[in-house]
């Protein structure tokens, strides 16, 4: 329930051919520590020419996040990806909402997220698969820090893909 498909060091490791083998023709994407750090209105060095990559193997991306529009939506803009804010992970809606603006099957769906209790869990119950990435900074607030205390048993002990192939 807590087990991603696959852990990967950073998301700009997931290659294209990689998703071929998953069978994977959609990405839904967290923003906060997957593709940037928290809050941060600017992607992490590597994520816009990773995005560009994406979109060129004809790889669907969509954001889907539990944070508010005004922190959503210029990021999104930025990378030149559609959004769903307010996406209530781990529950479905979000995940299903993206789907449908994507137009694929849920079989060719896979989530890509740090956290365990939102991002992965939020995509075994979707049913689609997951790629963990670890967070890219640890956040500061007691909420967020319990809950990486909390995720610890679940975290991968090792990594499908360590460095670039």
């Amino acid at each position: 329930m807590f087990r991603a498909t696959i852990a990967v060091r950073s998301v700009c490791l997931i290659s294209p051919e990689m998703l071929r083998e998953m069978g994977v023709r959609g990405l839904l994407l967290d923003i906060d520590n997957t593709l940037t750090t928290h809050d941060n209105p600017v992607p992490a060095p590597g994520v816009e020419n990773w995005v560009a990559r994406m979109k060129a193997a004809g790889i669907a991306l969509r954001l889907v996040s539990n944070n508010h529009p005004p922190r959503v939506e210029p990021f999104a803009r930025r990378l030149g990806i559609p959004c769903i804010c307010e996406g209530k992970k781990p529950l479905s809606s979000g995940f299903r909402r993206a789907m449908e603006d994507m137009a694929l099957p849920k079989g060719t769906l896979c989530v890509v997220g740090d956290q365990i209790y939102t991002d992965i869990l939020g995509a075994n119950w979707f049913r689609v698969k997951s790629i963990y990435v670890p967070p890219m900074e640890l956040e500061k607030t007691t909420f967020f820090r319990f809950k990486r205390l909390m995720e610890k048993p679940f975290l991968p002990k090792k990594y499908d893909v360590e460095e670039s192939r």
